[in-house]
């Protein structure tokens, strides 16, 4: 339940408009009337039976990859589609420098060549329900600091039923409206999942950093897996040799017919988080956490920038941290400055005082919608600085150098080893994996987060480590890292750490992450209090804007649940022009000739062969006569919808989304209609390569695309 403990944080946005008909991420199962009439209107042909409803229906075929991306499932054996960035960390886990598949690519020529995948699921979304009555008579009489408690008793006790059923299902209950409501989902998940097809990184991420999050986009952002179950039930199970390819109720038809300008579009897929009904002075905290994220890591990045460039082993061992950092720091900058382009903290104190207006004249005795404005500026005002310092803190210290990662990974309690009846005798052992990191390059980090964070954070705030280093250090970090690393057993092989022995807190190491961990404990003891306070507030926000609007569907900030949005495939204005709604084969050659300019643009030979073709075949568009790489729609999305299928309005697959354009980065906190654009690989980008350059015929017959 930790998105409900730090919920606010992440909390809740108040629009500063109503939704209008095309935005928005719509729970399915309880889709509101007058948007599937939209739907219908703009070119939607299915039936809600055969998008949600049936057993066998599309909704079947759209997956979560693993809990941080989504996915489509488009063969009868199990065969998903994502995007490369999807798969990233998966097919850097398997490359080495003799055998780079991140860099060379690869395919599975046989189902016995395709390779299994340690932790990675997809899961089925099986049911959705409303339970909010339920969660409401729980928490009855008590607090609001109660509510994860609540929610996690009845999980188990949800999931404990359905598991008399199908051992297989599980329960997630999660928060609505901001809390308003609960809905339960039932989820059915697959934990062997195999690697089939990557094309090499220079396709799968072209354009790196200078391309991402901007238009036009030449990225053919895929790679393939597959789905293994049990033999027996076709149901999941742990890996295994005898396992084999799962037999799905519903795939999504591949389609080579393509769209035009204004076309429906629908995009299906779990949206991560977003936070559209948080208040005015929520924003404020989140350009503040922006700003702090993209000031630590510069440094961070360029430590790992310059250690990549000097050998081909350590940039495969950081390549997947390097991209999920840049990914977010990149989005940190152009949501800023989306916010203050656009006015956006002032647009919301504008809406949040029509909001108290109507309170105030339609005279509602409503607790639950009774927002306390005032209340609500001071409870922010108080959590300001602590909560700045407690995100700058995870940005320093949260899963970044080797040496601290698994020192606080003992401060929260790793699984005893040893006899349980002789505690003094317990302890704890890392498992080997020092071919996954670089000693120098981690020690560089630890000082570099170290001395920043002692050096920018308010001093009644600072650990007293910071001290000790000025006192017998003389300041100089090098130093007491040095010694640190030295001294310390945290890094070395097969060590053991015994908690409840005297020796344990004089590992140098151990002694500087209990006291950091301390440290973000000792603010979190002040700052999550007053989230609790906040959070109550932002719910009555949310259920005053929903029933000041009550004639107007209202959906849900995002979650990681199914949602689906819709809309029209089609450009905007960029820079004073239409910016065009696909790009050709053409523009990326012109792109790759530019190679010796930003290496960026580097692809191999073969690509710029295969990419200047005269005539692409049934890959080509028919009304255009190009080759379309990449293309807009206006379907709503955020992380999390990455791979996300992109379907027409026959629910044929057309595209995979996989970011959205410099001007769509405010749409975590607002949607511009007019400039905020999902874009997508065109589906038969992705058949192309994977046909002339992968040679996959085995994959291409299983697609069968029409």
């Amino acid at each position: 339940m930790k998105k409900l403990l730090f919920g606010v944080a992440a909390a809740m946005v108040l629009a500063v408009t109503p939704a209008s008909a095309d935005e928005g991420m719509w729970t399915m199962y309880d889709l509101d009337s007058l948007v599937y009439k939209q739907m219908v209107a703009e070119g939607f042909e299915m039936s809600l039976d055969d998008l949600y409803k049936g057993e066998t229906s599309l909704r079947e075929a759209c997956i979560n990859f693993s809990g941080y991306c989504s996915g489509v499932v488009v063969s009868p054996d199990g065969l998903v589609f994502t995007n490369h960035h999807c798969g990233f960390s998966a097919i850097n886990a398997h490359s080495t420098v003799e055998h780079d598949y991140m860099l060379n690519g690869f395919y599975a020529k046989s189902f016995e060549e395709e390779l299994p995948n340690e932790n990675m699921f997809v899961s089925f979304m099986k049911e959705q329900q409303d339970v909010t009555d339920r969660v409401e008579a729980l928490m009855k009489d008590k607090e609001y600091g109660e509510l994860s408690a609540v929610v996690d008793s009845l999980t188990k006790v949800m999931s404990d039923s359905v598991k008399l059923t199908d051992p297989t299902l599980h329960v997630e209950i999660l928060p609505f409206y901001e809390g308003n409501k609960f809905y339960a989902t039932t989820y059915q998940d697959f934990r062997d999942i195999r690697l089939v097809f990557t094309v090499p990184k220079s396709m799968g991420k072209y354009g790196g950093e200078t391309d991402n999050w901007m238009w036009p986009r030449q990225t053919c952002d895929f790679s393939v897996f597959r789905i293994y179950a049990d033999q027996k039930t076709n149901g999941p199970a742990d890996y295994s040799k005898d396992n084999v390819p799962y037999k799905p109720k519903r795939w999504a038809q591949v389609s080579l017919q393509g769209y035009k300008d204004g076309d429906f579009a629908m995009t299906v897929g779990y949206p991560g988080s977003t936070s559209r009904y948080l208040s005015s002075y929520g924003i404020q905290q989140m350009r503040k956490q922006n700003a702090d994220r993209v000031e630590v890591r510069d440094k961070k990045l360029d430590i790992l920038r310059r250690y990549m460039a000097q050998d081909e082993r350590t940039r495969i061992q950081y390549e997947d941290a390097f991209a999920h950092s840049s990914n977010y720091w990149k989005n940190s900058i152009g949501m800023n400055k989306c916010i203050d382009s656009i006015g956006l903290i002032r647009q919301k104190q504008e809406y949040e005082a029509r909001i108290r207006q109507w309170l105030t004249d339609s005279n509602i005795d409503d607790e639950r919608c009774k927002v306390d404005f005032n209340l609500l500026d001071s409870l922010y005002a108080k959590s300001n600085e602590l909560n700045g310092v407690m995100n700058y803190w995870v940005e320093s210290f949260w899963n970044n150098s080797e040496l601290i990662n698994r020192g606080l990974k003992l401060c929260r309690g790793m699984e005893m080893l040893g006899p349980e009846d002789k505690p003094k005798k317990q302890y704890n052992q890392f498992e080997d994996n020092s071919d996954k990191w670089n000693l120098q390059l981690d020690r560089e980090l630890t000082t570099a987060m170290l001395k920043n964070y002692c050096e920018n954070v308010p001093e009644e705030y600072l650990p007293d480590i910071c001290e000790v280093v000025k006192k017998k250090f003389h300041g100089d970090y090098g130093k007491y890292v040095e010694w640190v690393y030295k001294k310390s057993k945290l890094l070395k092989k097969d060590a053991r750490f015994y908690p409840m022995k005297k020796s344990y807190v004089k590992d140098p190491g151990v002694a500087l992450c209990i006291e950091l961990w301390a440290n973000y404990l000792g603010m979190g003891m002040g700052a999550w209090p007053l989230a609790d306070s906040i959070a109550v507030q932002e719910k009555k926000l949310c259920e005053a804007k929903i029933r000041m609007e009550e004639n107007m569907p209202h959906y849900s900030d995002a979650n990681f649940t199914m949602r689906l949005s819709y809309g029209q495939v089609g450009g905007f204005m960029l820079n004073g022009s239409p910016s065009g709604y696909y790009t050709t084969a053409e523009s990326i050659v012109e792109k790759m000739k530019k190679a010796d300019e930003n290496e960026e643009y580097f692809a191999e030979p073969i690509m710029h062969e295969l990419l200047s073709a005269k005539d692409f075949g049934k890959y080509q568009d028919k009304t255009t006569g190009k080759m379309q790489l990449c293309f807009l729609t206006n379907n709503d999305i955020t992380g999390g919808n990455s791979g996300s299928p992109m379907f027409d309005g026959k629910g044929r697959l057309i595209g995979l989304a996989f970011d959205g354009n410099w001007d769509s980065l405010a749409s975590d906190i607002l949607f511009d209609s007019h400039l905020a654009r999902c874009i997508g690989v065109d589906i038969r980008y992705v058949l192309y390569l994977m046909d002339k350059w992968g040679h996959a015929d085995r994959l291409l017959q299983e697609i069968n695309a029409q």
